[in-house]
């Protein structure tokens, strides 16, 4: 790994992680420093926002779905011919679940193992001195993470900037920037976190918009002073095989959740990568040897899908002789049907026998180890893969297939078999990350 290496940490989730992340990559890239966004854990999105953000693709690294090879690997590969690599952290920087040390899944893995400073952003609203209090806890929490610096978000008026920026320093901490209260920097959301880059309005125009903050009001040459190079030696690692010689892959606004690392990866192994779009009635493509439904929001376009009969009879045809799998989002579409929001049934491609629905919603959360029941897509029988579940959706009838998974959460505890598989198709809620070994 040649870059130098930054975590961007908070407390806890919408403290203003992710605008400084994508403010910061802009700001750099418009220096000309080729730079990299990365996130912790297993977010979908944010990977997303840090490429267009500096036009670089992003990456995952996740301590407790990836083995130390695998990490290692994906973050040599990511700080490969780059100056500077930005690291958002998931959730508060030491949040993780319980376990094997240092694969707790929490940013603080990434930077105990990499030795990566981090960059604390601390909002301020309703609070002066009590931030020294926060930014000396996370000084002081464990001695093998260093706090570079913190930066204050949602600073009212001077008077509340010198008295938090005070405080900060006087316990010998460095204030690196602070961030007026801005309504602009609002991302907007929905149920599984932020509305996806690619369908942000203005993206780009709001992305520069958090640069000229950013370049404004932070020290972002004492910022980049503070980043360190780890010594990361290591061979990349496989995360998951690809499926096929020539992998036809959802993609539109309603399949949007592939992994960056799975599809760099699959790639540079030989598979070919085909694109359609379920949205605009196309079917996979018949010279494939295998069909990828990722997740993303069918929910939202049930009834557009309900009707693309080309892509529902096409995906038929398809399955008779080549393999099937959905994952999550795609998982609903295989069923027999799904209930929008509203309450309203729409028939989906009845390759399996579940329905599902958003109507009658229940969050479903967290780390997963998910052994396989059968040959499938995702692998081997009798293999074990790790992942995670996040959706809202619930299964409301089960149908008559067997269970694709049998699954335990990220301590190993118990859940139960999962998902569904009948004759070459095969999908689950749960998302693969890598093989456990």
């Amino acid at each position: 790994m040649t870059a130098r290496g930054l975590i961007i940490a908070a407390p806890r989730s919408g403290a203003g992680k992710t605008s400084v992340t994508i403010g910061l990559l802009r700001a750099l890239k418009r220096r000309g420093i080729l730079v990299r966004g990365a996130k912790s854990g297993p977010d979908f999105i944010d990977p997303a926002f840090h490429e267009a953000a500096c036009g670089q693709p992003g990456v995952n690294l996740d301590s407790w779905s990836m083995n130390p090879a695998l990490l290692d690997g994906l973050a040599g590969q990511a700080g490969a011919d780059m100056e500077f690599l930005l690291v958002e952290s998931a959730m508060g920087l030491f949040d993780g679940i319980e376990g094997e040390a240092n694969r707790s899944g929490a940013a603080s893995d990434l930077a105990r193992r990499f030795g990566l400073p981090v960059l604390l952003v601390l909002d301020v609203s309703g609070q002066s001195r009590t931030a020294a209090a926060i930014a000396h806890g996370f000084n002081s929490f464990d001695p093998d993470i260093t706090l570079a610096g913190v930066v204050l978000n949602k600073v009212a008026s001077d008077r509340h900037y010198n008295q938090a920026a005070g405080a900060i320093e006087r316990a010998g901490m460095k204030v690196l920037g602070a961030i007026r209260r801005n309504p602009d920097m609002m991302m907007p959301e929905r149920h599984l976190g932020l509305v996806q880059a690619s369908e942000h309005k203005s993206l780009d125009a709001f992305i520069n918009q958090m640069a000229d903050i950013m370049e404004e009001q932070l020290d972002i040459d004492a910022i980049l002073a503070t980043a360190r190079a780890p010594e990361i030696e290591a061979l990349e690692k496989i995360a998951l095989s690809p499926p096929g010689q020539r992998i036809a892959i959802a993609q539109d606004a309603a399949f949007t959740f592939l992994y960056p690392h799975l599809k760099r990866q699959w790639k540079e192994a030989g598979a070919e990568l085909v694109a359609f779009s379920p949205l605009n009635d196309e079917a996979p493509s018949k010279d494939c040897d295998v069909c990828w439904l990722p997740g993303g929001y069918p929910e939202l376009y049930a009834g557009k899908l309900a009707s693309a009969q080309k892509f529902r009879t096409g995906l038929a045809n398809f399955a008779q002789s080549a393999s099937v799998h959905g994952e999550c989002g795609g998982f609903m579409v295989l069923g027999q049907g799904l209930i929008d929001a509203d309450g309203v049934e729409h028939q989906m491609t009845g390759l399996l026998g579940h329905s599902t629905s958003f109507a009658k919603r229940k969050m479903n959360l967290g780390y997963r180890q998910a052994e396989l029941l059968a040959d499938c897509a995702l692998g081997k029988k009798g293999e074990v893969l790790r992942g995670h579940e996040f959706h809202y959706a619930r299964v409301v009838e089960q149908g008559p297939d067997d269970p694709l998974v049998r699954l335990s959460d990220g301590i190993g505890n118990w859940i139960g078999a999962a998902g569904a598989r009948r004759g070459l198709v095969s999908g689950t809620f749960f998302h693969a990350i890598a093989c456990e070994s």
